[in-house]
Parts: C-alpha cells; structure tokens; sequence
C-alpha cells in the first residue's frame, strides 16, 4: 500500500511507507534523514511500546513479546536527566514498529538528528512520533544501537 492521507494523518502498512512518512517530516525540518533502520527486539519481535523525552535525547523501547526495555541509540548517556513519557497513538493504540532515521552531517557519517517513526499495528497510522538534534558519531553505529 503507498501512503495514503486521512484526514491530517498519513497511513501505511509497509516499513517502506513509514520510511517515506519520515523522510518526508524530515525534509520540511530541513535536516533530511539519509540512512534508516529498523527496530528488533533480540527475540526477534517487531512491536514495541515507545516512550521518549525529546528534551534530553532519549528514546526507550519495551518489545511487546518479552517485555525487554532498550536504550534506542545514545540515550544511555542521557537517561539519568530525562523523564520519559509513553506515546500513543491517535487511536490509543500503545503498540508499535519503529523506524529511526538519521540526518547525517555534510561529508561525514556523523549524526546530526535523529527521528522516530512509528507505525501503528492497529490503525495503521505512521508519523514521527520524536525527533531531536543529537551528536552520536558514526552513524552506522548509532543505528545498530535503534
């Protein structure tokens, strides 16, 4: 399915529909998102509840199969200031895919922001649901990290 607008809200099914929704919000914040991945609990899960504060840079995922929390990216260095909160969706929906996507500083690999996308698994929605300026290094790295 490509991406289809109801209302003020897009819709997808594929991760390539929540990939396009973020690339998109990117472009109009005028820091474009070039490399992308995909969360996965180590048990293999896909869906996740999703809790950030945009403020201190963090971002915690909990797999909805074994309950695993995951420090996404660099939030480990910022967790001890941040006070999380729970995203959800405009259906209440609390469970989600997730796909982080980075903008990358001119000629190099290094992170200069960071997105989370999410994809609703019971309405379909996809937004960025968290972005914030971030300083993580090597890219590759930060999102081996989501």
């Amino acid at each position: 399915m490509a991406l289809t607008k109801k209302g003020e809200f897009w819709y997808g099914t594929t991760s390539g529909d929540t990939q396009a929704e973020l690339r998109s919000y990117s472009v109009a914040n005028r820091h474009e998102a070039v490399r992308f991945a995909a969360s996965k609990c180590v048990c293999g899960c896909r869906t996740f509840a999703l809790q950030t504060d945009e403020e201190a840079g963090v971002a915690i995922r909990t797999c909805t199969d074994c309950g695993q929390e995951h420090l996404m990216g660099d939030s480990a260095d910022y967790v001890e200031e941040a006070a999380p909160e729970a995203h959800e969706c405009v259906c209440e929906n609390e469970v989600f895919e997730l796909m982080s996507g980075v903008s990358v500083y001119e000629g190099t690999h290094d992170v200069r922001w960071y997105y989370i996308a999410c994809h609703c698994v019971e309405c379909n929605l996809v937004g960025v649901f968290a972005d914030w300026k971030c300083e993580a290094g090597d890219a590759a790295a930060f999102l081996a990290k989501v």
